[in-house]
């Protein structure tokens, strides 16, 4: 029994690091071709688990249920395709910014905030140790205030 929790874990492990994978690539990246990899990366983490839980409990119900994951990323894959074929065929980009532009005729377009400029006047002082060995060669405006973090 030790040695099939030893594995089921094992298997956990690596669908979790799967999924942890996939989520990193998706929040972190702009391309959607690279953003659809990622959302398959995390749909092979969560079969890979089911599939482990699956064969942990002797039960082939997690495995019915990868099958239809399958299927659904099948049907995802078809229709990601097709509209990232439409988005490079009218902007030649694939960057996820550009579909702000497909919006419908009725809807206001998105405009970001720009960032507030940062505080002109001069900061206080951060508090100082000691001086010990030679002083570096840098304007206290450097070392002493931050006006941004």
């Amino acid at each position: 029994m030790y040695s099939e929790v030893a594995i089921l874990q094992n298997y956990l492990v690596v669908g979790a690091l799967l999924f942890g994978i996939g989520v990193i690539g998706f929040l972190s990246r702009r391309n959607m071709i690279v953003m659809f990899l990622s959302a398959e990366m995390m749909l092979q983490g969560v079969s890979l688990s089911l599939v482990a839980w699956s064969r942990f409990h002797n039960d082939f119900g997690g495995q019915m249920l990868v099958i239809f994951i399958i299927a659904v990323a099948a049907c995802e894959a078809a229709i990601a395709l097709a509209l990232v074929l439409m988005l490079v065929r009218r902007t030649g980009k694939l960057d996820v910014v550009v579909w702000g532009e497909l919006r419908e005729d009725n809807q206001l377009p998105f405009e970001e905030a720009d960032l507030p400029e940062p505080p002109t006047e001069p900061c206080e002082p951060w508090p100082t140790l000691t001086p010990a060995g030679v002083d570096p060669k840098l304007k206290p405006e450097q070392t002493d205030c931050r006006p941004n973090v």
